[in-house]
């Protein structure tokens, strides 16, 4: 058997930059090595791979911690990286790396007595009897050394020594993401939460890298620390949801997100525990990339900064145009929320999309008033700017006949024209025929599109 152990140390800042990236959760680093080996452990400090079967697949011992080190899930944090035959000479050397001292000649023998978390209670009682190694305390009568310090040391040294069979629960990969911490100190304001929210962002890209998915939608959960305040009685949590209009493992898109919204949450109490958890994912297909520049563009996609916008200004706020199944120029296009569009469009509204999108419209202009403008009349013909000759026409609109006065429409019967101003140019108008709405036979004539 051939052992790994790996120890992140945050104190220890590589890089340079003013807000080093969050050290991923216990449970996040462990996901994150299982794609080197299935078995993977937590030992004290450190984390164990078990490396032996699966080592020549990443070209032997050597380059596999290289790729390691590389493939560092904190590159702003420090980590340290050892081998050995088995868990308890592995995690030996590793400490001595951290403290900066050399390995010895003879191995196991010779390491130093406090490196063994198993002896460690018993360190004064052994150097007392003069053992400072490993080797020292192997050395002693066996029933003598069990009687006297518990089968755990002996144990712990026959396993160092391959003379036992090593036992460890392997860690394995959730089907759902669900992360909870506690934070490092009480926070009153949603922006306080945002650093502990980090170290569960950075745990969540690990498990969606992990797992080949995508997030659409994640629930960020605090626990209040106060049951009662000013007299009234508080929920224990609460809790803040994000959705995105297409699966991501973007991080720092997600980071955006969720920092624009605590931006504007407000704390019932102070918060004491943090949780993250997904409630929607997709497979994740990857990112296709192109050998062509301009198909390789820097920056933000629009669906991104349309969702960032919709949650800093309010989803009211950013509105794109959605078409409609109406034969009404005016009733063919309304504005609805872009974040609400995004998410999930009702299957009625797309086939409303879809009839609307068929309907012919070669002759619409690109230009529509707000409201249509009544027209002067010179006899019988309409003027703007002059008197107006009709060129194409008439194309008659029978709509809204069914009725729907909740929603603001009414009945109309149109005859539309294209037709020319001598100062306007092309115009848009339409005749609205007397058994729309007058009973007296009365003709009115209304402007409602220009033409570039």
């Amino acid at each position: 058997m051939h052992w790994i152990a790996l120890r992140w140390l945050p104190e220890a800042i590589t890089s340079g930059s003013p807000e080093p990236q969050a050290l991923p959760t216990p449970e996040a680093l462990g996901w994150w090595a299982l794609q080197y080996t299935p078995h993977v452990a937590w030992q004290d400090e450190a984390l164990m791979l078990e490396v032996s079967a699966c080592e020549r697949l990443w070209g032997g011992r050597l380059q596999l911690m290289r790729q390691l080190v590389a493939a560092n899930p904190a590159p702003d944090v420090r980590m340290l990286g050892t081998q050995g035959a088995t868990s308890l000479i592995a995690l030996a050397r590793l400490r001595l790396f951290v403290r900066e001292e050399k390995r010895p000649v003879d191995m196991p023998a010779g390491l130093p007595l406090d490196t063994l978390s198993a002896a460690r209670e018993h360190l004064d009682l052994l150097a007392r009897l003069g053992c400072r190694t490993w080797g020292d305390v192997a050395a002693l009568p066996r029933g003598g050394l069990t009687r006297r310090f518990g089968a755990e040391l002996r144990a712990a040294l026959d396993t160092a020594w391959g003379l036992r069979p090593e036992s460890h629960a392997w860690l394995t990969l959730p089907d759902v993401f669900e992360q909870k911490l506690e934070l490092p100190a009480l926070a009153e304001t949603g922006p306080e939460l945002m650093w502990s929210a980090n170290r569960l962002l950075s745990a969540l890209q690990i498990w969606l890298r992990a797992r080949q998915r995508g997030a659409r939608s994640l629930e960020l959960q605090w626990t209040l620390d106060l049951k009662r305040f000013n007299g009234v009685n508080l929920p224990p949590h609460q809790q803040l949801t994000v959705r995105t209009a297409e699966p991501t493992q973007d991080m720092a898109h997600l980071r955006r997100l969720l920092s624009e919204k605590l931006a504007l949450a407000t704390l019932a109490a102070p918060a004491s525990w943090l949780r993250l958890r997904t409630l929607e994912t997709d497979p994740w297909a990857g990112a296709s990339t192109s050998f062509l520049p301009e198909d390789n563009r820097k920056g933000d996609r629009l669906h991104e900064m349309v969702e960032r916008l919709s949650v800093r200004l309010g989803a009211q706020q950013v509105v794109v145009p959605s078409a409609q199944a109406d034969h009404r120029p005016e009733r063919k296009q309304a504005w609805r929320p872009a974040l609400h569009m995004n998410s999930s469009q009702p299957a009625k509204s797309a086939r409303n999309d879809r009839a609307a999108a068929s309907q012919p419209d070669a002759i619409y202009p690109p230009w529509l008033l707000p409201e249509p403008l009544l027209l002067e009349m010179d006899g019988e013909r309409p003027c703007y700017r002059g008197p107006l000759s009709k060129l194409v026409g008439p194309q008659r609109v029978e709509a809204g006949w069914w009725g729907d006065k909740e929603e603001g429409g009414q009945p109309a019967m149109r005859d539309y024209y294209v037709a020319e101003s001598p100062e306007a140019g092309l115009v848009w108008i339409f005749r609205e025929r007397p058994s729309a709405r007058f009973s007296s036979g009365e003709v009115r004539w209304y402007l409602q599109g220009f033409y570039a």
